[in-house]
């Protein structure tokens, strides 16, 4: 039995019609490929799926823009004019924005003023007043941002000073400390108040009070 003849219409259903467009591209592929080693033949197939996928085949001996070219050359149209026109016109619109982009800046620097009417240089000036307070706005929030930089540093600066001085004077505090004579009686004498007797602890940066002590009848004695 032979395959039944289908109807030629648009498939609904995205999935079925997907699916067909990929079996049949691959098969006029194919065709094309036989028709150009069996026949000689300069064949260029371009496609474009439902959803945007471009494909293309050309045979191996030529490229597209030759099979374009070839196609001109037979039919006697071309393909590139109406391209070329309107890249002219988007040209031209684009060299007449900036002529009137260049003579607006000119006039707003002071220049180019003589052909203006009244209205136009009174507009004019009312779009460089608000330009000025647009660019004096924007320096003063410039300078009230840095100057609260500026303050943040000088607050974190000062508090790292204020460490500094407490560390620098907790160290200094620290130099002399009351050490309990409790051990080796090197401190007795004939009064017996060797308990009472307790020695300075004093940093190297002091060798004039070592050896000091103090003893319990307020009386500082030599080691």
């Amino acid at each position: 039995m032979g395959r039944g003849k289908i109807e030629i219409k648009r498939i609904e259903n995205a999935t079925n019609r997907q699916v067909t467009y990929s079996k049949r591209r691959t098969g006029i592929m194919k065709k094309a490929r036989e028709l150009t080693v069996l026949c000689d033949a300069q064949v260029a197939i371009i496609m474009f799926s439902s959803t945007g996928k471009y494909h293309e085949f050309c045979s191996p001996s030529t490229d597209i823009k030759g099979i374009f070219d070839r196609y001109q050359q037979a039919t006697g149209t071309s393909l590139w004019v109406e391209q070329y026109e309107n890249m002219q016109r988007t040209l031209s619109h684009l060299k007449d924005i900036n002529r009137n982009l260049r003579t607006e800046i000119r006039q707003r620097m002071g220049e180019d003023l003589d052909g203006l009417e009244f209205e136009e240089l009174r507009g004019l000036e009312q779009n460089v007043d608000a330009a000025l307070k647009e660019v004096s706005h924007r320096k003063y929030h410039v300078i009230s941002t840095q100057t609260e930089t500026f303050k943040k540093k000088v607050k974190h600066s000062e508090e790292a000073c204020r460490n500094l001085q407490q560390e620098l004077g907790m160290r200094e505090e620290a130099a002399f400390g009351f050490v309990d004579n409790t051990g080796g009686g090197a401190w007795v004498d004939g009064g017996g108040a060797a308990a009472d007797m307790y020695a300075f602890r004093v940093v190297p940066s002091q060798p004039n009070l070592h050896g000091m002590a103090y003893g319990g009848s307020h009386d500082l004695r030599l080691g």
